[in-house]
């Protein structure tokens, strides 16, 4: 498989690695100091593009990646708000895989939170909090990660309406609290606290390896194939 790379950074560089690796071939790399590298024949000649960028970059980016031919797998988060443009024009013939999170691990601790929702919505003396820390490199808060975490509580916990970030919430307020230190891969933490007892459920990266894994795996799987796609396509939870 022939991998364009846009964005190449410590994430850009880990997904190189691990391409190769497993016996793919980068073909092209793109960041802010090349952004002609998409005009190239080499970055057309890819059968995938895989996106870690910046959120302000990173619709400009895909759409450089459509206009070349190419399917796009993406773990940027923060650009949310213009999700509909991309269903549209996955809807129109582009193929586009998103994740808030590629790894693994994080994907099972998705399905583990949504099982834990859907049990804790009938004891409401438990009140849920989330907490989340990355390194100080990270543009976004809440992480894509602790927002799908939140949005998968709601709909799923009736007594709250909306997740908010910060501590200060109010009762039908989901609690994100944000911390941005070192070089922390990832954290993601979540709570259900009552009068007598705490229920906690939290999942540590260790590295940015399992990141990109899961992100050349996904692209595995892309190439080929038309439309919107999610882990929940590749996994089939």
């Amino acid at each position: 498989m022939k991998i364009a790379l846009v964005g190449y950074g410590k994430m850009g560089h880990e997904i190189e690695r691990i391409a190769v690796q497993r016996g793919h071939t980068i073909v092209s790399t793109v960041d802010i100091n090349n952004p002609e590298a998409f005009d190239s024949a080499a970055f057309k000649s890819a059968d995938v593009a895989i996106e870690f960028s910046r959120p302000d970059a990173a619709m400009a980016n895909y759409q450089r990646c459509f206009a070349a031919g190419l399917p796009v797998v993406s773990g940027t988060t923060g650009w949310l708000d213009r999700l509909d443009n991309i269903k549209e024009a996955c809807a129109n013939g582009q193929t586009f895989f998103y994740a808030s999170n590629f790894s693994l691990g994080v994907n099972i601790f998705f399905a583990i939170n949504k099982r834990l929702a859907d049990m804790m919505n009938a004891f409401t003396d438990y009140n849920v909090s989330m907490k989340e820390i990355h390194h100080i490199h990270k543009k976004d808060a809440p992480s894509g990660t602790a927002i799908t975490l939140a949005e998968d509580i709601l709909s799923r916990l009736d007594r709250k309406k909306s997740w908010v970030l910060g501590t200060e919430n109010k009762p039908d307020e989901i609690g994100i609290a944000c911390e941005r230190t070192g070089e922390v891969p990832g954290f993601h933490e979540i709570s259900y606290d009552s009068a007598v007892d705490t229920i906690t459920i939290s999942h540590n990266a260790t590295s940015r390896a399992g990141f990109a894994l899961g992100a050349v795996l996904a692209a595995e799987f892309t190439v080929g194939k038309k439309g919107f796609l999610g882990m929940k396509d590749m996994l089939g939870f």
